[in-house]
């Protein structure tokens, strides 16, 4: 007899139905799983037998075949377990066949019969509300991350003789639901604020701008001047999360298994800070079974980068991709994936080897050659990527006192929000959101400046020797500028502020 279970696997973060075939005929006691299976999946069996047998159920000694179908594309992961197991008891008469095609299966078992949960339950929650199932049947333990997909059911269960019930209509399964407006409600109580930093109020500014206008930033200053506590609190300034790129994010952590049990959605900006010994296989993602990076799981975040030229040079290359389309593309021999790093880079670093450079209480002893090549490990193309060059010089004693009450994120984040309305309503029949994600084409119609602005801006190309793209980035950074005054004209103030944070372009400056 032949039996169908309705499964689904997952490429990329996007997931696809599987078909679950298991045929069983009389003859020698055989177990065979076809459909490009990986080892997982092959294990898959022994995982089965038992769980069925501990179950109470019969295991048939005669020969099974599983074929999990589209056979072309590889199944990896051990959520075919239940369906797997499921498929051998209506194959044999135990669970009717009619009920159980209407509802999407995923989950392991232990050999006694419990389910344990799987990575990627949200995206297949997704694509059985898309294919028009009836319910899906998740883990317990993916019960609550499954739940924020609205219009279907989704049934949590916890072993499998409780599935085998359910079906069989001896017991209900009760719907597991969420409460969205709940989940997704901001709360900004248990973040760092940046009313705890004390000074640097030229660097609070351009985080500020930064926020307004999504650009990427890099500080430079000495060792213990704040920078690392700074960008710690850029996602408290930065706004809320939309309900579309909640899912997106959660998407990402889900199919990698990094979304606890207890969380249903993420709703904060993600902030990564991978170490400088990290690979680029690690930062943009891949390996021998490809999976996300640092620069997908800060996808709508922060990605920061401290103490930026200790990373490996060909690490940071890497970086020029993502940060130009927004995602990353894998290549391997079997397959292509694509994953999404629409992210704002925030960098750090030193401004020479021993960090003292340019620092009145402190001696650097660092030659011109070692500045030189300590700086020459951020390549310009790299530069040319990151909008805003800001100074953090060390704190003054004045300032560490604390006597001068300096802005919250709550207020800093006002501003950005209203910039940010702006934009949107700038960019409303576009795909952009925000003022760095412009391109030359929009840049030409919303960054409109003056014969005052256009002489400033040329003499400040010619003196610093700036890139085309540097020269763009100077106006993007003028428009966000003039968003956060409420200006709807690019002024020769809004330029000369910009030109200030192409800091790094005036490389005389640390000879």
């Amino acid at each position: 007899m032949i039996a169908k279970i309705l499964s689904s696997a997952v490429i990329g973060i996007d997931a696809f139905t599987i078909e679950v075939e298991v045929d069983i005929t009389p003859g020698l006691p055989a177990f065979t799983t076809v459909g490009l299976p990986e080892a997982t999946v092959k294990e898959s069996k022994e995982r089965v037998k038992t769980a069925i047998s501990n179950s109470g159920f019969t295991f048939p000694d005669d020969r099974i075949t599983v074929n999990l179908a589209p056979a072309n594309i590889k199944k990896e992961g051990t959520g075919f377990d239940l369906p797997i197991a499921l498929g051998i008891l209506a194959a044999t008469g135990t669970i009717p066949q009619e009920i159980i095609s209407k509802y999407l299966i995923l989950g392991e078992l232990s050999l006694d019969g419990r389910i344990k949960p799987v990575n990627g339950s949200l995206p297949m929650a997704l694509a059985a509300k898309k294919a028009g199932y009836q319910g899906i049947v998740v883990p317990y333990g993916n019960r609550r991350e499954a739940s924020v997909v609205d219009g279907i059911s989704v049934h949590p269960v916890k072993t499998l003789s409780q599935v085998v019930e359910f079906f069989r209509g001896f017991i209900h399964i009760e719907p597991e639901k969420a409460d969205i407006s709940t989940i997704s409600e901001f709360d900004d109580t248990s973040e760092a604020d940046f009313s705890e930093v004390m000074g640097q109020e030229h660097a609070k500014r351009a985080l500020e701008i930064a926020a307004a206008g999504g650009h990427n930033l890099i500080m430079i200053g000495p060792p213990g001047s704040g920078k690392t506590m700074l960008a710690r609190r850029l996602p408290s300034i930065l706004p809320p999360l939309t309900f579309d790129e909640a899912i997106e994010i959660t998407k990402i952590f889900s199919v990698i298994g990094m979304l606890s049990s207890d969380r249903s959605l993420i709703t904060r900006r993600t902030f990564r800070a991978p170490h400088h010994t990290i690979s680029d296989a690690g930062l943009i993602g891949g390996g021998h079974i490809p999976r996300p990076g640092e620069v997908s799981l800060a996808h709508n975040g922060v990605l920061f980068l401290d103490e930026l030229p200790e990373y490996k040079k060909h690490v940071l290359e890497v970086l020029r991709q993502p940060l130009e389309d927004q995602h990353v593309t894998i290549s391997r021999a079997a397959s292509t994936l694509t994953y999404p790093s629409n992210f704002m880079l925030i960098a750090a670093m030193n401004p020479c080897p021993c960090g003292y450079l340019s620092d009145p209480k402190h001696e650097c002893r660092c030659t011109y050659s070692q500045i030189h090549r300590y700086r020459s490990k951020i390549s310009g193309p790299l530069l040319d990527r990151i909008d805003i060059h800001v100074e953090v010089p060390a704190v003054p004693f004045r300032d560490l006192k604390g006597e001068i009450k300096t802005e919250s994120s709550v207020e800093i984040r006002t501003r950005v929000l209203m910039a940010r309305e702006i934009q949107s309503a700038r960019f409303s029949r576009t795909k952009i959101y925000c003022n760095a994600k412009m391109s030359s084409r929009h840049i030409k119609k919303h960054c409109h400046i003056g014969d005052a602005s256009i002489n400033l801006l040329e003499s400040a190309t010619d003196k610093l020797g700036l890139s085309a793209r540097a020269y763009n980035r100077i106006l993007k950074i003028a428009r966000t500028i003039a968003d956060l005054e409420k200006e709807p004209d690019i002024k020769v103030d809004h330029i000369s502020e910009a030109i200030q944070y192409r800091n790094l372009d005036r490389g005389g400056q640390y000879k």
